[in-house]
């Protein structure tokens, strides 16, 4: 199995990358957008885990197809799985929304998961898999993230649609809705408020990017070959 993680410097990417290493995957692509020495780290962890980590440098940054294309180019050979999970965050009330802010969110967030699968279909094996990972704002309201609810909505609908098209080869594709997880994106907040984030969950506690990543490796794996145009629930049953 060859997979390719995007934003797998940290966090969740890197839980992914590591956790499809341990699930036998022979080769990994880490994809990352600046800091190389944190997708150094991430590309030792899946060595250790014994698959060959391939390091793939692209910014989503500025325009979302121009990195998609990069990283397409960057890939060598086929794939078995793809993982969207690169993204960003931004606490931003709708009336202070700006459009520097927005583009960049609609960049990185919606438009590269849609061309980066547009171009690596053609190389994505028959059986393959497509997972795309979004978050719990789509569920929940999310007054303080309107944009980002917004472009990560628009992934959880592009899964459905997308679904029919590569159903007839096998390919399953679905999305993962985090919670609230303990990663660098909620570091600014959540040492402080830890007991609030805990108690949104069922389980009272904070998601951790394992968590997440088991999921992901659910649908990965064979076990998930059923699974399609679905958006799997990662919240720990927050604000049931």
């Amino acid at each position: 199995m060859k997979a390719l993680v995007t934003g797998a410097s940290r966090g969740i990417g890197r839980a992914i990358a590591v956790g499809l290493a341990e699930d036998g995957a022979e080769v990994v692509g880490v994809h990352y957008a600046a800091n190389r020495a944190a997708a150094s780290e991430t590309a030792a962890l899946v060595a250790a885990a014994g698959a060959k980590a391939v390091l793939v440098e692209a910014s989503l940054n500025v325009d979302g197809v121009v990195g998609a294309r990069r990283i397409a180019a960057e890939w060598e050979g086929d794939l078995d799985v793809l993982v969207n999970n690169a993204g960003i965050d931004a606490r931003q009330p709708f009336g202070e929304v700006d459009e520097e802010k927005y583009r960049r969110i609609i960049e990185i967030n919606l438009t590269a998961p849609l061309f980066l699968t547009q171009e690596l279909a053609p190389r994505l094996r028959d059986g393959g898999r497509i997972v795309n990972i979004t978050t719990g704002y789509t569920r929940i309201a999310a007054p303080t993230h309107p944009a980002y609810a917004a472009a990560k909505a628009g992934v959880n609908n592009l899964g459905l649609a997308l679904a029919p098209v590569f159903g007839p080869r096998g390919i399953t594709v679905n999305a993962v809705m985090p919670g609230i997880i303990d990663t660098d994106m909620n570091a600014d907040w959540l040492p402080e408020g830890r007991a609030e984030a805990a108690a949104y969950s069922v389980f009272n506690r904070v998601g951790t990017p394992a968590d997440v990543a088991l999921v992901v490796r659910y649908l990965a794996s064979d076990a998930g070959r059923w699974v399609t145009g679905q958006v799997i629930d990662a919240t720990g049953g927050s604000a049931l």
